[in-house]
């Protein structure tokens, strides 16, 4: 791995990426401590302290703490995954959106700009949330001046955000926003192990087998989503021998890749956003606080029961969701038909177009059950024991495939240059 380490920073384009993606996740860093103006540091500690880290939580481990500083960064880029999820059940509803994804690169930029337009409506609302709601007596000064500035600032952070993510995508490895989400979720985990470790050796609050349970469960995780992401089932295909003038084509056998999780942990982070939704009421309404840390929390019962069945329940309606837009059997059908390939035992046309849809049913449902277990499960044993180490199995989830896809992208840009791939 080492080698092929050395082999990769060798190359130059290569190497240009990989800095341009450092550099930018070190903007995104330096950018999540820089503190908003006219915000009292010690008030907000107190909100967080108050509210058992229930209802704030999982905002400030995404934002890789910026949220629980109240820095620029504070939102991260979670309005504009909620923009995304808005902009592509639109797409479905709405005709002229669909058609307008159908229009290639140039309908993909248009739908493009609409979600950046609705990223900064959705950071504009929670800004004003934060802003007049759960954080107002935080605000230093009176007037509407403090409360514009605060609001101006946290907006303009996560269009930032949504810009440095873009930039990424197109100039460096990976996917921008899922490495943003990366970057702050890796920033905690440090602080997470070192408070586990302090309430094991000086407050005893936690005992050594709650440590290796942790432990046992944090590999487990892994080791799921990485055969997960790297399971598929291939579907055989035979292609028929056909004359093209004074040559003959085809023929040959080969198989349909179908991945059980084609959809990835995109799923896990759509829903995470929405179950984040009743938390930005609570920023309006500072009465709803304790009603949503009590029965949307997840973390101390009945809270956690209740956020756990919803964060199944939109996994796997995401993960059939994002399936469905990265697959079609009927095209797909269509192509082999057209290419003269069928699948043996199958004919071709709608026949293979049913077997197609019915075997990416039950591969979808096995891969999403099996995600929204991976996910939901530390996050509930988590809750009912001492051990609050910041970080659950959707943070895990989403680290590790990341990681995942990042280290896939890379590979391929290596394999086109003949180099050995990290995962041999």
């Amino acid at each position: 791995m080492l080698s092929t380490l050395r082999n990769a920073w060798k190359i130059p384009d290569l190497r240009k990426k990989i800095l341009f993606t450092l550099l930018m996740l070190a903007v995104f860093r330096l950018g999540s401590n820089i503190p908003v103006p006219f915000m009292n540091k010690e008030v907000i500690e107190e909100l967080f302290q108050g509210s058992g880290g229930g209802v704030l939580e999982l905002f400030n481990l995404m934002s890789g703490g910026a949220f629980g500083q109240m820095t620029i960064f504070a939102l991260n880029i979670y309005p504009y995954i909620t923009a995304s999820i808005v902009i592509q059940l639109l797409t479905i509803v709405i005709p002229s959106l669909e058609a307008l994804a159908k229009e290639g690169e140039v309908g993909r930029k248009k739908i493009a700009q609409y979600t950046r337009y609705l990223t900064v409506v959705f950071a504009l609302i929670q800004a004003i949330g934060i802003s007049v709601g759960l954080f107002q007596n935080a605000i230093i000064g009176d007037g509407i001046l403090p409360i514009a500035v605060v609001v101006i600032t946290i907006t303009a952070g996560t269009a930032f955000l949504m810009w440095l993510g873009e930039q990424i995508t197109e100039n460096g490895i990976g996917n921008g926003i899922s490495l943003i989400i990366f970057a702050g979720i890796i920033s905690r985990i440090p602080v997470g192990i070192y408070n586990a470790v302090n309430l094991w050796l000086n407050a005893k609050t936690v005992s050594l087998i709650e440590l290796i349970l942790f432990a046992i469960i944090a590999v487990i995780v892994i080791a799921g989503v990485v055969a997960i992401q790297e399971g598929q089932r291939r579907i055989p295909v035979q292609y028929a021998k056909r004359v093209v003038g004074r040559k003959m084509y085809g023929g040959q056998s080969t198989h349909i890749p179908l991945k059980v999780l084609m959809a990835g942990v995109i799923p896990v982070i759509f829903a995470s956003s929405l179950l984040a939704f009743p938390q930005t009421l609570g920023f309006f309404f500072e009465s709803w606080a304790a009603f949503i840390s009590k029965w949307l929390s997840p973390q101390g019962s009945p809270g956690v029961w209740i956020y756990s069945i919803l964060n199944v329940i939109l996994i796997v309606f995401f993960t059939y969701f994002y399936t469905a837009i990265q697959f079609n059997p009927v095209e797909y059908a269509n192509n082999l038909k057209q290419n003269g390939g069928f699948i043996p035992g199958i004919r071709p046309g709608r026949p293979t177009t049913e077997y197609l849809n019915r075997v990416i049913s039950r591969l979808t449902l096995v891969g999403a059950i099996v995600l929204a277990l991976i996910a939901t499960m530390p996050t509930i044993l988590s809750s009912f024991g001492n051990l609050k180490i910041g970080f659950g199995g959707t943070a895990l989830l989403i680290v590790v495939g990341v990681a995942l896809e990042t280290v896939k992208q890379m590979e391929s840009q290596m394999m086109m240059r003949h180099y050995k791939g990290f995962l041999k």
